[in-house]
């Protein structure tokens, strides 16, 4: 028998996010479909990069660092980011945020594999590089992706 395919386990309707959102437009994919990250194209489906919890969670704290040198008893953090501030400060604040592009927040560099690659090999490269998700490129779009949830799955069981 041999080497299990990255196709094999792979996931197919990828939630994506496109380089044009918002980090707000972001947040709200990431929390709907409980993510943690997904990636993002391009009009033509072509990977632009990855954006996760983490890039977003690092902006918030950006954005609190600065509000805290104008003014250190306001928090960000303290109102959902949708919420109607009466402070200037701190609507200013929530608006830039909400409003940065996911382009200038995203990782650009990305680890990519190929359905035909071997599902150990992409399983190396994502431990070594600690990665919880690798993009699948099929002439340069995106096809799927292959997450470490999925090789979970697969130790056990075949996607139906």
């Amino acid at each position: 028998m041999g080497q299990i395919k990255v196709r094999d386990i792979m996931t197919t309707q990828v939630i994506t996010i496109q380089e044009s959102d918002t980090i707000r437009d972001a947040t709200i994919t990431l929390a709907v479909d409980n993510l943690s990250g997904a990636p993002v194209i391009d009009d033509d489906y072509h990977l632009c990069g990855i954006i996760s919890e983490i890039d977003i969670l690092n902006l918030i704290m950006k954005a609190e660092a600065k509000l805290k040198t104008e003014n250190p008893v306001l928090h960000l953090l303290a109102f959902p980011m949708d919420y109607n501030f009466d402070d200037p400060e701190l609507k200013a604040a929530a608006e830039k945020f909400s409003n940065t592009k996911v382009s200038d927040v995203m990782v650009k560099t990305v680890i990519t594999t190929t359905p035909d690659a071997e599902v150990v090999d992409v399983l190396g490269v994502m431990l070594d590089k600690d990665v919880n998700r690798v993009p699948v490129l099929e002439k340069g779009v995106l096809v799927g992706i292959v997450t470490r949830s999925d090789i979970i799955f697969s130790i056990y069981k075949r996607k139906i």
